[in-house]
Parts: structure tokens; sequence; C-alpha cells
């Protein structure tokens, strides 16, 4: 081999060697985390300060789990202002009061700000009364009626009028010892089980528009087998005895009349067209 050739390569390996890559490398690998911490650090020129939006201390609406504390203070407010007036205490009360007497003076912002402009004011069960200076609530029964008497009256009132039955339910709320009242007038009630819902409905028995029967009529209409028997054959029945029964005197149902229909304009207009084809090839034989 060439010696001159050797000398080179002895002369490169020398020069490779002597070359700091190793430091160089280092040099990199600790420059790149002080880079890395000067991006992530803003200047204070294009930092801005995040906007604090401020709580609305009366958003009961958008709060989660709000609606049904509200309603649970609502629920006892109600049940406390029946209880008072079954008792005989019809005295209007403040919010302050009410919440008061049941316990509930602990409750935020939010909820006195929604009881006093909606929750009591639109409630059907509690009335409430305004004055100049202050708001006041008290219970709304369905009927305003004090003692037997004016049960009775109500009753005779609502027959009269033929408004039908009350249910005993609203007696109950409306009254104070509704069970008292209904049997010192047990005569003159009459009470009916709605059967859709089970609920007791009461009706005033008036007596004066009850008709004495004599026994015999009573005897005869029991004797009366009517089992499997419809109405056509009553009424066929009755007729061959000479006696004629009520017809419906309503107007008679007129069947509506039916629209013609309207003749179609395109028929004839538009055909299917055949053998078009063959067109130029046709014969007319009709003289022959």
């Amino acid at each position: 081999m060439d010696p001159a050739l050797l000398r080179e390569r002895e002369a490169f390996k020398k020069k490779t060697l002597a070359l700091p890559v190793v430091e160089k490398r280092k040099r990199k690998e600790e420059d790149e985390p002080a880079k890395k911490k000067v991006k992530k650090e803003p200047s204070a020129s294009t930092s801005k300060p995040k906007e604090v939006v401020p709580k609305d201390i009366y958003a009961y609406k958008s709060l989660a789990g709000s609606s049904t504390l509200n309603f649970s203070v609502l629920a006892k407010i109600v049940k406390h202002m029946k209880q008072r007036h079954l008792v005989g205490d019809s005295e209007p009360l403040g919010l302050e009061d009410i919440l008061d007497e049941t316990n509930q003076l602990d409750i935020g912002p939010r909820q006195r700000h929604w009881l006093e402009t909606e929750a009591l004011d639109n409630n059907p069960k509690i009335e409430a009364i305004r004055d100049a200076t202050s708001t006041k609530y008290a219970f709304k029964p369905p009927y305003k009626i004090k003692g037997w008497k004016g049960l009775r009256q109500l009753l005779d009132k609502s027959d009269r009028d033929c408004k039908g039955g009350i249910p005993i339910e609203d007696i109950q709320e409306s009254l104070m010892n509704a069970d008292g009242a209904l049997k010192k007038i047990a005569e003159s009630v009459i009470t009916i089980t709605r059967p859709q819902d089970k609920k007791k409905i009461l009706f005033y028995n008036d007596r004066s528009v009850l008709l004495s029967v004599d026994e015999e009529f009573h005897k005869l209409w029991r004797s009366v087998a009517v089992d499997g028997i419809d109405e056509e054959k009553i009424e066929e029945y009755l007729q061959k005895q000479g006696i004629t029964s009520m017809q419906d005197l309503g107007g008679k149902k007129l069947n509506p009349a039916q629209k013609r229909k309207k003749p179609n304009s395109r028929k004839g207009k538009f055909f299917k067209k055949t053998n078009d084809h063959v067109a130029d090839m046709l014969q007319d034989y009709s003289d022959k």
C-alpha cells in the first residue's frame, strides 16, 4: 500500500478526533430548556387579565338543584298557612313572619326574591294582600264559609244554580271542623264516590222536590221485568197498549251532501300512441 495514503489516513483520524463533537451536543441540550422557558413566559404587553363575571344573586333559575329547594320551601309555607286557617287563625302575615313560623329564616336572597315576586303571588292557595307600605299573605280556601249553616247554604246554592256537587276535599280545606259540620247536615247531603278518581262528592238533598208515590205504584213498577228487552221492544209494547211514548224532539241529523266529482278535463286529450314507427306504411281500406 502506498505510504503517502497511509499518512493521509492517519492525519484524517487525528483531525476528526480533535473536533469537540460531544461538547457541542451538550451545549445544544442545555440551551433548549432555556429557550422553552422563555417561550412559556408571556410578555407583560401581550398578557390580559381574565374578566371575572359577577354572579347574580337573584338568578335562581340557573342554579343546579335550586328548583327542588325552592318548591320544598313553598310547600312548607302553603301547608303552614292552611293549618293556621283551619284552626281559626286567618290573620295575614308578612314574608319574614311566615319564614319565622316555618323555621326557614336561613334561606338565601334568591329564594326570598322568588317567593316575593313569583311563587306566593301565583300560587292558587295563597292570597296576597297589599297596601301602601307592605305585602302580607293569607291562605285562600276554595270556599269562604263558616259553620255548618254556611256549608248547607253553599250546597243549596250549588244545587239551585245547577253547578252539581262539591268535592269533600274542598270542604275540608275551607271549613274548620268540617267533619262535625257534615254530621249536623247529614240528612241534607248525598255523598257519591266518583268512579274515575274515587273522590267523594257532596250533593244537596232537597227534600222539597220529593214526590210521594203510593205503594201500589211501587209494586207495579217492581213487577215489570225488562231484562233483555231493548228500547225498541219497549216502545212497540207501549204502542200496542195505546200508550204513546216520548219521541226524540231533537232535530234530525242530515247526512252531508256528497260532492260530485268533477269530470276529468284531461281525459281524451292525452292518449297513448302506438305503432308510430310504421305510420308511413298504414293504408285506408274503408272504401273497399
